[in-house]
């Protein structure tokens, strides 16, 4: 080889050693770790009951819609009970807090096959809400900060890379356990999966590393990063952005497929559509990862959220057809794949990575209180005025969310 490369190719080869060896030792083992959690919780928890509780409610004679409200009471528990989780984060590090919110996953899940009565069955949901508050992206992202501080951007959309395939691992296998062990042996094998390899994992290879943004600063005469105060305005639009945007994926999550189905399109159709939300959110934020590292969280929350309301005008202009609901859902996917990585991004860009964890807590409240009200509302705009009403809703809520992203301003 030759002198002059020899060196340059030296340096290479360090480099890559260094970043693989810190994938697997490092920091960064934070990504896959979270990685396996991520797919476990939100595939055990968050996304079965619109496959169980009709099950549920068949063999206790509840109502679907009271079955169905249990979930709505643990998103509503969760966003109780997220600044708290946020503040413990700080203060005591995820690889506590997320292994207690894995453990507690495992035993509402080991409690919900025994509730009976239908006051306990709320009280089952209400201890798996606060499972979903330590153990969803919130706090996570929380984790996230407090082991990266400022740098936590690229790990957090590396994560919703691994987050986005929940629905698209769940599904299947919760259909499968089903045919062969019933609800409740589902629930129980769910409950064995959040004890012995969540909880281990969160327990014993997450880094307990703290970045050093994130600790006490002594002798320090250097001026930090601008950042804005996390509170006043800029709080408020923040926190108001992402919780107006939470109505949309959670309604249109419960009503969407629906209102295609009741617009002439076939059953088989509906599904290969509804098929096409989980790679589009995946793909997004690939795309963000390999060349929106430069781009501003805010800016690309502004992006997704111009791209959705397209959606919805075409939609309004052309009509549901069996294309169009494809091309809707591809871009109602990409757009939520984007805003989920900002809600973790943006609040770390404006507000740095000092008291994240209870930054993320603060936001996580709102945004899951009207993600639980959310499929209720739109039931009720269903029932009573129209589907398209329903969506003229989502898309009010979706226009007035980009509105506070325009408002909010970077620190100069």
């Amino acid at each position: 080889m030759d002198a002059r490369v020899k060196p340059a190719h030296d340096a290479v080869c360090v480099a890559m050693t260094y970043h693989v060896r810190d994938f697997f030792t490092g920091r960064w083992r934070a990504v896959p770790v979270l990685g396996v959690t991520q797919i476990l919780s939100w595939g055990t928890i968050f996304y079965t009951p619109v496959l169980i509780v009709p099950l549920i409610a068949a063999e206790r004679g509840w109502s679907i819609s009271f079955t169905m409200g249990g979930f709505s009471v643990g998103l509503l528990t969760a966003g109780l009970v997220a600044p708290y989780v946020g503040r413990s984060i700080d203060r005591v590090g995820g690889h506590v807090v997320m292994t207690v919110g894995s453990l507690i996953g495992a035993l509402g899940l080991f409690l919900i096959v025994h509730a009976a009565h239908p006051a306990a069955y709320y009280g089952v949901w209400m201890v798996l809400g606060v499972a979903m508050a330590a153990n969803l992206y919130d706090s996570a992202f929380a984790t996230l900060g407090r082991i990266f501080g400022a740098a936590a951007r690229r790990p957090i959309t590396a994560l919703t890379l691994a987050g986005g395939f929940a629905s698209t691992v769940s599904w299947p296998v919760t259909h499968v356990l089903l045919e062969s062990a019933g609800w409740r042996g589902t629930y129980l094998v769910y409950a064995a999966l959040l004890a012995c390899v969540s909880a281990p994992l969160h327990a014993l290879a997450l880094p307990r590393l703290r970045a050093e943004a994130d600790l006490p600063r002594t002798g320090e005469t250097q001026a930090p990063a601008k950042v804005l105060p996390p509170h006043g305005l800029p709080f408020v639009l923040v926190a108001s952005a992402f919780a107006i945007y939470a109505f949309v994926p959670s309604g249109l999550s419960a009503h969407l497929l629906a209102i295609f189905a009741r617009s002439g399109i076939d059953a088989g159709t509906v599904v290969m559509i509804g098929a096409l939300f989980g790679p589009a959110q995946v793909g997004a934020r690939l795309i963000e990862f390999s060349f929106g590292k430069d781009l501003h969280p805010l800016w690309v929350a502004r992006f997704a959220l111009g791209t959705l309301l397209c959606a919805f005008v075409m939609l309004a202009i052309l009509g549901v057809s069996g294309p169009v609901a494809a091309a809707f859902a591809l871009m109602f996917g990409g757009a939520n794949g984007l805003v989920t990585i900002t809600r973790g991004a943006v609040p770390l860009a404006l507000f740095g990575a000092s008291g994240y964890g209870r930054l993320m807590g603060r936001l996580a409240g709102p945004f899951l209180l009207v993600q639980a009200a959310a499929p209720l509302v739109m039931a009720f705009v269903v029932e009573r005025i129209s589907d398209a009403g329903a969506l003229a809703l989502a898309a009010g809520f979706a226009a007035s969310a980009l509105v506070c992203f325009v408002l909010i301003r970077r620190p100069v």
